[in-house]
């Protein structure tokens, strides 16, 4: 398992730490946030960048496309070997660009990865049927669930709201759940579900 780290184009205060065998991704603008991180590949219209950028690791993508940005960067650490994505700077700033981002994740989730949308006071993940996420007992805070695509299959153990039983991505009842110092689990039996946590808090055991 390779692990791919993205830098988006959105404001953040967080300096993650980045190891050797990562795999780093700018995209677009997150070129600017990269501080002395030096990226295996730089990607996007660059657009936001306000300039494009040389080096044999740019790749220049036209204005006009399908893909955005980010789902240019994840097809590219897809295509080099890695199937666990973190991505900073890519909540916050436009909201139609963090939408963007989360159908990111469930695309990712689709494609047999796992991704992580870091933010500043909150992170995301897609967890698709058969998943199971599980968070250790000094987490704290608020975690809220939210089916993606029709009925979402869940059960819920050791949260303030503990449930067995059915989410659906039109009736937000999954909103607001809490942390009550156990070890928490989510098991998605069916469907697609994005996971809400406090970025600081939330301490994941495993996925």
């Amino acid at each position: 398992m390779r692990r791919c780290v993205i830098f988006g184009a959105a404001p953040t205060v967080l300096r993650p730490s980045v190891s050797s065998q990562d795999y780093v991704i700018a995209a677009d603008g997150g070129k600017a946030q990269l501080g002395d991180i030096v990226p295996n590949l730089v990607i996007g219209d660059f657009d936001s960048l306000g300039y494009v950028p040389e080096g044999e690791h740019v790749v220049r993508l036209p204005v006009r496309k399908a893909d955005t940005d980010m789902l240019g960067a994840l097809r590219a650490g897809l295509k080099a070997g890695c199937d666990r994505f973190v991505i900073y700077g890519g909540l916050g700033g436009r909201m139609d660009h963090s939408i963007a981002n989360i159908q990111c994740l469930h695309w990712l989730a689709t494609q047999g990865s796992r991704g992580v949308l870091v933010g500043d006071e909150q992170s995301m993940l897609v967890l698709k049927g058969g998943d199971m996420l599980r968070f250790d007992a000094t987490s704290a805070g608020i975690l809220s669930l939210f089916s993606l695509d029709g009925l979402a299959k869940v059960v819920l153990r050791d949260l303030d709201y503990p449930y067995d039983g059915v989410f659906s991505s039109t009736y937000p009842m999954g909103v607001s759940n809490a942390f009550v110092g156990k070890e928490a689990s989510i098991f998605l039996q069916e469907g697609y579900l994005l996971c809400v946590f406090p970025t600081e808090s939330a301490k994941i055991l495993s996925l």
